[in-house]
């Protein structure tokens, strides 16, 4: 049977959303922090007024037709289907461009750069700077398929990603990613399929093996950051890593546990001054949380840190690479770390504002990024 790709129009039925109404309606909830700050978790008072704004006042209908709008798909890869925007550029000689997010993302993250980057005239750019995008969901997030059998990692999905473009039609293409995303990126420049001009990353992943020795202080400053982030806001990795089917138990069950699992990482890893909603509007954190309580996808895409944590780790790329540092990532990357492991950098730039969420915090930058990275290979 040829390979085929297939239209997806989102409609979740009535009967999951009043599930959802009934559940938050009747939470149990847990004693208040016994601390005046987030250093125990989500405060309660913060998760309590994201949920009552959930049930009187949210609008799930409102994300569907949005993502209806930009243009929704299937096609089975590898025996799984994957779930993707395709939102081509009206100027024909676009670039193509494969956006892949991470967790505790989604599609949902990139919803602001669709327009600037598919119609970059309408938003004040130039022609030459159009890219038709395709942006897919990982496995086992949003609406792709859940895996069945282990051997899901990046490496398996680089390769899926590679035969998603082949299958579009696309001879030559770029690709871009942070968190998993920037995993599943880098694999696929080390893997240079055919057709893959180049990569960009908001997430550089640099750091070499131990020992560390003769260090500057910009190379200092960022193990500092690593440790401190190993030590601090790793606890989420090593679950995942490790049990990720005992967490899924209580995060497809609770749709209060799944918004503060990730309710707290948007708040951390965002530069935000300790306030999520200074950078993100209620309903875009929920529009995101809706897509992992939605299909239920707290285990299975967990399970891609069981699979795949030890991905993050240093290798060689020969293609071109461009990497944009936005202040307040989980993980520095001096430049010169990244000279001994990318071969061809073609942008470099230092930001100074903006978090781990770099398409969802600051969505201009990130715009200005893609664009002035890509310019030098279209």
């Amino acid at each position: 049977m040829p390979a085929t790709i297939e239209a997806f129009q989102l409609a979740i039925p009535d009967s999951q959303l009043e599930d959802l109404q009934r559940r938050l309606d009747t939470t149990r909830w847990p004693e208040h922090e016994v601390v005046e700050d987030w250093s125990q978790g989500v405060p309660l008072a913060k998760i309590r007024a994201l949920v009552d704004y959930w049930r009187t006042s949210y609008d799930w209908r409102r994300c569907e037709a949005m993502l209806n709008g930009f243009g929704q798909f299937h096609t089975r890869i590898d025996g799984l289907d994957i779930h993707f925007l395709h939102v081509r550029s009206p100027h024909a000689n676009a670039l193509p461009m494969l956006l892949t997010h991470g967790w505790p993302g989604s599609v949902v993250e990139f919803h602001k750069v669709i327009g600037p980057l598919t119609d970059p005239v309408a938003h004040g750019g130039r022609a030459e700077d159009a890219f038709h995008l395709i942006i897919p969901s990982l496995p086992g997030y949003g609406f792709s398929g859940k895996p069945s059998q282990t051997g899901w990692g990046v490496e398996r999905i680089a390769t899926a990603w590679a035969e998603l473009m082949r299958r579009l039609g696309y001879a030559r293409y770029v690709a871009q990613g942070g968190d998993w995303g920037a995993t599943v990126t880098t694999t696929l420049g080390r893997m240079r399929p055919e057709g893959l001009a180049g990569i960009h990353l908001n997430m550089p992943i640099v750091t070499p093996d131990p020992p560390y020795e003769n260090l500057n202080d910009t190379e200092k400053a960022a193990l500092a950051v690593s440790a401190d982030y190993w030590a601090q806001e790793a606890g989420y990795a090593k679950q995942q890593s490790t049990r990720p089917q005992t967490l899924g138990y209580a995060l497809t069950d609770s749709p209060v546990g799944q918004a503060a699992w990730i309710y707290e990482k948007l708040r951390a890893w965002s530069d935000c001054d300790g306030d999520p909603l200074s950078v993100f509007s209620r309903d875009e954190i929920l529009d995101n949380i809706m897509l992992y309580w939605l299909p239920g996808t707290a285990a299975s895409s967990a399970r891609l840190y069981w699979e795949s944590l030890d991905s993050f780790r240093t290798t060689r790329i020969e293609i071109p690479v461009g990497c944009s540092n936005f202040p307040k990532e989980l993980l520095r990357a001096p430049r010169s770390w990244a000279d001994h492991c990318y071969a061809n950098i073609i942008h470099w730039n230092d930001l100074d504002r903006g978090g781990h969420f770099a398409a969802f915090e600051q969505p201009a930058l990130f715009v200005d990024e893609l664009r002035n990275c890509f310019a030098a290979i279209r």
